[in-house]
């Protein structure tokens, strides 16, 4: 029997370990997807933006899928992200996510050729119809170039299928009118992307928040979810700040486009936890840009002298 979606709470998008030679870390990726299982997220969600997954040959992808639902083995479930231009492969991946035990997919639009709204619905819809398990919709207008509209996510949150949005859009005008477009549909849940804006998703009235840096610092999202949640200001507050710290000086020394990846990979490998590799086209921090990563996250108490993540967040 496959594990029921995850309904609310922190749900990290998993990163992907590569090795020198671009092939999948397997052990790294136990090593990574363990340590957040035992911080206490609430599922893991493969192939999104932080795993690089357009950039990943179909090889790899379903190797992450394999690995990772094997490693989970039912403690947590585990979303994976089937994103395509291709209809019939988004379809297969999600078959394919099934037989490996995954709980649901997340999709965002179709990429490269512009699209109305009419074409996303019936994008999405034939692929909820299509695949075996739920569907999250992934909206994410900076990578895909469309957004999903107001009256086109109540059409499709009325959907059986389709179990409900991750916004990573940044636009709380946005995420606060979606929230309320789909507020009859008690089941569909509402996650918020940018992990800058989890606090302030959850008040609004989010499920929970897909948030990348729980790769490195699984304690502080799953902290500050139960700070929110449980009413806990000061805490909220203190750790809301260094989710923004991390993000302003580690992430935005990557720069362009999808630059937070260089930042969060180059801080993975200073910890230990995989090589400083990404999928091309992207390349990594350079050396010197690596020991800067490294100082600041000294100077914000997140490394210890033994050069691993400081747990007392």
């Amino acid at each position: 029997m496959l594990p029921d979606y995850p309904r609310r709470g922190i749900i990290p998008p998993v990163l992907t370990p590569l090795t020198r030679s671009e092939e999948l870390d397997r052990p790294a990726l136990r090593v990574i997807c363990e340590r957040m299982i035992a911080a206490g997220v609430h599922g893991l969600f493969v192939l999104g933006t932080t795993a690089e997954a357009p950039s990943l040959s179909r090889r790899i992808r379903q190797a992450i899928v394999k690995e990772v639902c094997e490693t989970a083995a039912g403690r947590v479930p585990v979303l994976v992200g089937v994103t395509d231009t291709v209809l019939e492969e988004a379809i297969e991946l999600a078959g394919y996510a099934r037989q490996c035990g995954a709980a649901a997919t997340v999709a965002a639009p179709s990429f490269y050729f512009p699209i109305s709204q009419e074409e996303l619905f019936e994008f999405m819809r034939r692929l909820a119809e299509g695949s075996p398990v739920p569907v999250f919709l992934y909206n994410f207008p900076g990578m895909t170039k469309v957004s999903f509209e107001l009256e086109t996510l109540r059409r499709l949150a009325r959907l059986p299928n389709v179990a409900g949005l991750k916004d990573s859009s940044g636009d709380l005008n946005y995420f606060r009118a979606a929230l309320h477009a789909v507020e009859e549909f008690e089941d569909f849940a509402v996650f918020m992307g940018p992990e800058e804006l989890l606090a302030e998703g959850l008040h609004l009235g989010a499920a929970g928040g897909v948030a990348g840096g729980a790769n490195l610092f699984p304690e502080l999202f799953v902290g500050l979810y139960g700070a929110v949640t449980g009413g806990r200001e000061a805490e909220e507050r203190r750790l809301q700040a260094l989710v923004k710290s991390i993000s302003e000086r580690i992430y935005g020394l990557g720069g362009y486009g999808s630059g937070f990846l260089r930042g969060m990979k180059a801080a993975m490998s200073i910890c230990g936890f995989c090589e400083n590799v990404l999928a091309p086209p992207h390349l990594p921090l350079s050396v010197r840009e690596c020991e800067v990563v490294r100082a600041r996250l000294e100077e914000l108490g997140l490394l210890t002298e033994a050069g691993e993540p400081a747990m007392h967040l």
